[in-house]
């Protein structure tokens, strides 16, 4: 009897050389579990459209093994849910919006292509924010339902990928496509217990994603192991010639990277890694201490942090960085681009209204789309904004004085937490508890990295008292994913936080 809760790549691999269950066995018990656990019982809400094939392709992956004695790729026969927000061919894709209701794509995103040659088969679509713009996991194509956090059904999971780390977490797949503009793979990595990485913008192509901020976006691997995201990330990389961006994937290419042909070929080298690593903690950016919320992650990230520098790590303080909050906001260009951005891709589907004006008005009744609207009414030209020039140049001044940073004092990553308050309650999204004087005021960490487009992970670091999962991230410099993946193998080692959801989710798990 095989348990699927954790189930891994190696170990659903292992099992299908065994004879001890086959890929379409695998497939049908998670969307057994999706049927029981996601649409019905607690409802936890974290899949949108579902394939109608993904038996009949298991099962032709199982032909396709027992004919030539081998898998057609590194992920044969796995699991794994997309985002709402990639073209995938046959399944209703909203890109987080009603009036996408009926969009089903005639072909697939360039990503979803690729997961597809590697043996992977696709169970479905992750619900995500409206426009994937939002912190919160609701949108109207979903009518406005949120998805509910694994570990306590009264939270929220985050976004804008919070059905692909719900999913994860629940283990209704074994892998999930994210997508990362300002941290929206790694908020719901943190708040669903999960490992997700953002990649260095360009090594992942973003054909077939209705994209937020172009310069800024990137596709990534969300599961519930380093080796896991290491794995779904070889898979994912890549020249795409229909998104120039991807230069980076073919200089990346070009340094031989990954070295050893996969980022996951040195990962056992991570313990060792970690224990000699020198890591910049960004104290400045920890919750206050008049802040309960703060308090209670930055105790789960200082219980982290101890058990490393137990094991050798060297954390150096970097206490104060002038301007950092400054640059972590004012160099963002949502309402300044992100219209245009959205309208470029919707010029592609003329069935589709072609300016997002259109779907939003320029205010709202939910708090937590006031950014949103605001967005979508922004200029249609970004060079219309006078301070956008300016923004840009702030942008590239930042990037600067980070990497200055980590040459200057010799650093394998910066870390901090992913965001500094566990995952909030479904109710704080209509309360405005993060609005501040009228402007959204989300207390994340995750746009550091966004802004200067550089990689970074967010590993399991804990749980709160009250059993809310607190994430950890670590970033580096560019084309730096394999670093990264093994230096969170070492903390995956270490520290040891991730677990399974509680007792709700014993039925409707093994395979005899």
């Amino acid at each position: 009897m095989i348990d699927v809760r954790e189930i891994t790549i190696a170990k659903a691999h292992d099992g299908f050389k065994a004879g001890r269950f086959s890929a379409k066995d695998l497939v049908g018990i998670f969307l057994d579990r999706i049927a029981t656990w996601d649409k019905n019982g607690p409802r936890i809400n974290s899949t949108m459209a579902l394939s109608t094939t993904a038996l009949d392709e298991a099962a032709a992956l199982d032909d396709y093994l027992e004919e030539k004695g081998e898998f057609k790729g590194k992920l044969h026969g796995i699991p794994v849910l997309v985002k709402d927000q990639a073209d995938t061919e046959g399944m209703v894709t909203t890109y987080g919006s009603s009036v996408a209701k009926g969009n089903v794509p005639d072909e697939d995103a360039f990503v979803v292509a690729k997961l597809k040659a590697a043996g992977a088969v696709i169970l479905g679509k992750t619900t995500l924010s409206e426009w994937a713009s939002v912190w919160f996991s609701v949108n109207s194509a979903n009518n406005n339902e949120f998805t509910k956090n694994p570990y306590n059904l009264k939270h929220d999971v985050g976004a804008s990928s919070g059905g692909s780390g719900a999913a994860v977490a629940a283990n209704f797949a074994i892998l999930a496509v994210g997508e990362d503009t300002g941290g929206s793979i790694r908020v719901p990595s943190s708040f669903c217990n999960i490992v997700g990485l953002r990649p260095t913008p360009g090594l992942i192509s973003r054909t077939g994603f209705c994209p937020l901020i172009k310069v800024q976006d990137t596709p990534g691997p969300m599961a519930r192991t380093v080796t896991d995201c290491a794995l779904m990330l070889d898979c994912m990389v890549g020249f795409d010639p229909k998104d120039d961006f991807t230069g980076v994937a073919a200089t990346a290419a070009a340094l031989g990277l990954p070295k050893g042909g996969s980022y996951a070929a040195f990962l056992t080298d991570g313990l060792r890694k970690i224990k000699g690593a020198r890591i910049g903690v960004i104290w400045q950016r920890f919750g206050l201490i008049s802040d309960p919320y703060g308090c209670a992650v930055n105790e789960v990230v200082f219980a982290a942090i101890k058990k490393l520098q137990k094991a050798g790590t060297t954390f150096v303080d970097i206490s104060r960085m002038d301007d950092l909050d400054h640059y972590m906001t004012y160099p963002l260009t949502y309402l300044q681009r992100s219209r245009s951005d959205i309208n470029s891709f919707l010029a592609t589907k003329p069935h589709l209204p072609q300016d997002i004006a259109d779907t939003l008005p320029e205010t709202s009744d939910k708090p937590y789309l006031n950014f949103t609207c605001a967005m979508a009414h922004g200029p249609k030209d970004p060079k219309e904004d006078p301070t956008y020039l300016d923004r840009i140049l702030q942008r590239d001044e930042f990037k600067r004085k980070i990497d200055c940073l980590f040459a200057s004092m010799g650093l394998d990553a910066l870390a901090l937490p992913d965001v500094r308050v566990p995952p909030p309650r479904f109710e704080d999204a209509m309360t405005g508890r993060f609005n501040r004087g009228g402007q959204e005021d989300f207390p994340t960490n995750t746009f550091l990295a966004s802004i200067i487009r550089h990689p970074a992970i967010s590993v399991p670091a804990g749980f709160t008292e009250n059993g809310l999962p607190v994430g950890m991230e670590f970033i580096g410099l560019e084309y730096q994913e394999q670093s990264l993946l093994e230096l969170a193998y070492g903390v995956e080692n270490i520290v040891r936080a991730r677990k399974s959801p509680p007792g709700l989710w014993e039925g409707s798990c093994c395979l005899i």
